[in-house]
């Protein structure tokens, strides 16, 4: 089932889109108009505490592996609605933490949990971080959990982003592996097969959550973007997608795409669909509620 939040990726319906979005993203840039900064970014914003508690288990990766200091000064790519933003400005509580994300739903969320959390230290702003005019050399470390894979141009991006590090700044992020590696998809999207059109997840040098599932496309647009000391190492780590199955179906058939992928089909089939799902989710149920595995990059490299 599709996936959303944390994808760098959005623009609204009734709000016009920032004037640096990049040329390459064009083809994208109506789809973020009518989605991320209209039903689909506040449905995210509603979501966000299940997000948060659905990564449970991979920020700390990230955030570890980021090695954020008290006087770090950090930049979140795709930061959504600001969970790694919040985490990075707790560690960084004698620096500065720069959100960025092209949803403005999302950004009015991030702020007002950074409010509400007293992290005066961490703002946010709207763009796109191929982009972005950030000041050269003004970050020691650049993050982001599953931000980066929607580039329509990740050499510009990525070499966007080492610009914005201070030479020797670090950069850390998260990015999925393959989709056949990645149960919280294969489970529920198996069990529906049969019953509706499925959405094509992969498309090999596309944007979109798998487009670096690949380690030696990583590698490559890292080197070129002016990156040394490149790792990728995978994580693996049971993702929690909700107290029962009941709940996780209502989830996952509340996702945007979802929704639009069931108004397609027949009421037979969505009633096969609904049943179906449940009963694939009952055989993951554990004592905290249902989990099913992920599959990840943590991907870590110094500016040159």
């Amino acid at each position: 089932m599709g996936q959303g939040n944390d994808q760098g990726v959005a623009g609204g319906g009734g709000t016009p889109l920032p004037d640096e979005i990049a040329a390459g993203n064009a083809e994208q840039a109506e789809v973020w108009n009518e989605a991320w900064n209209g039903d689909d970014g506040r449905y995210w914003v509603q979501q966000r505490e299940r997000q948060e508690a659905r990564y449970r288990r991979l920020t700390p990766h990230l955030m570890a592996a980021a090695g954020i200091q008290a006087d770090s000064r950090v930049l979140d790519i795709g930061c959504g609605s600001g969970g790694t933003s919040l985490e990075a400005a707790r560690a960084a509580a004698e620096g500065a933490v720069l959100g960025v994300d092209v949803s403005a739903p999302m950004l009015a969320e991030a702020r007002k949990q950074a409010a509400g959390c007293g992290l005066p230290q961490v703002t946010f702003e709207r763009g796109d971080a191929q982009v972005h005019r950030f000041e050269d050399g003004t970050f020691d470390v650049a993050i982001s959990r599953f931000g980066v894979m929607f580039f329509a141009d990740p050499e510009a991006a990525f070499g966007n982003i080492a610009r914005a590090l201070r030479p020797g700044g670090q950069l850390a992020f998260l990015c999925w592996r393959s989709v056949r590696e990645n149960a919280y998809l294969t489970v529920p999207m198996g069990a529906i097969a049969p019953y509706v059109q499925l959405p094509e997840l992969e498309a090999p040098d596309a944007p979109g959550p798998f487009s670096l599932a690949d380690t030696d496309r990583i590698q490559k647009l890292l080197d070129s973007a002016g990156f040394d000391e490149i790792t990728i190492g995978a994580v693996d780590e049971p993702m929690w997608m909700g107290p029962d199955p009941d709940d996780v179906v209502a989830y996952q058939l509340g996702i945007p795409g979802s929704r639009a992928m069931l108004a397609e089909a027949s009421a037979e089939a969505r009633a096969k669909t609904v049943t179906a799902l449940r009963d694939a989710l009952a055989e993951h149920q554990g004592p905290d509620g249902v989990t099913l595995g992920s599959a990840a990059w943590l991907v870590t490299a110094e500016r040159r």
